[in-house]
């Protein structure tokens, strides 16, 4: 049973939320009183919100792409923009296709694109063992793995994978103390940090993805609109053939990487 959802309870949650910045306090007061089964959890949820935790390490869940993924605290958090990337991945992938959610943080990616598409043989690999913890709730346990990039991935699918999600971090180094404080406090700085330039990570996927995607098959990562032209050079200098898409709507740019059929 929920914490009882009277006006003078959700009042109080309200205010103390707003009181705390929440810009949008009455939503995340509904989601609070709808989660917490007793009032002692309702305070004690509402006490770790107003101390700045993100409402998703709270409730212990996330909204991604319609559907609820669990997150634990210090994992990266699966942000609406990304679903961009998840929308164009769908497009590519083939019933049955072979796909790698790398970087998989949550595992939310390859969660909804598996929802989304038929039979996806699906794998999934992070270097952050609390992020890999996370994603066995979300994923089938034993095709998520622990280390860095690709090296963790077994060595059969070298050469097999169709669809390849990457979603690698690309904030500049010189740049995390300029986040929201919910993401530079209380995310995993690995699941953030790109390096100088924001890019150091992308150049590690680009460089090996050519031994693990399938002839014709796509590498799909999201970046920032500044960094896209470097992005897109990356990728060429990989020998991979990029393609740009942006999304106005959830402000997102994602880049395409094929390895070519010959």
């Amino acid at each position: 049973m929920s914490a009882p959802s009277s006006a003078p309870a959700f009042s109080s949650v309200v205010s103390r939320l707003r009181a705390a910045g929440c810009v949008f306090a009455e939503d995340e007061a509904r989601l609070l009183l709808s989660c917490a089964h007793s009032p002692a959890e309702l305070a004690a949820m509402v006490d770790r919100r107003v101390a700045g935790l993100p409402l998703e390490h709270v409730l212990g869940w996330a909204e991604f792409a319609g559907l609820r993924v669990a997150v634990d605290p210090g994992v990266f958090v699966p942000r609406r923009r990304t679903e961009f990337l998840v929308e164009r991945a769908v497009a590519l992938a083939r019933p049955g296709a072979v796909v790698v959610d790398l970087c998989c943080g949550s595992g939310a990616l390859g969660a909804a694109l598996s929802c989304a598409v038929a039979g996806v043989d699906l794998y999934a690999a992070d270097v952050d063992p609390a992020a890999v913890h996370c994603a066995r709730r979300n994923v089938p346990a034993e095709r998520v793995f622990e280390g860095d990039l690709y090296e963790p991935l077994p060595a059969g699918l070298a050469g097999r994978v169709e669809v390849l999600l990457a979603n690698v971090p690309y904030v500049p180094s010189g740049e995390i103390a300029l986040l929201p404080a919910e993401a530079r406090e209380y995310e995993a700085r690995v699941a953030l940090d790109g390096g100088a330039d924001g890019l150091d990570v992308l150049r590690r996927v680009t460089a090996g993805a050519s031994r693990w995607l399938a002839p014709g098959g796509h590498l799909l990562f999201e970046t920032s609109e500044r960094q896209a032209p470097s992005a897109v050079e990356t990728v060429a200098r990989s020998g991979l053939v990029p393609s740009v898409a942006v999304s106005q709507e959830l402000y997102a740019t994602v880049v395409t990487a094929t390895r070519p059929l010959g």
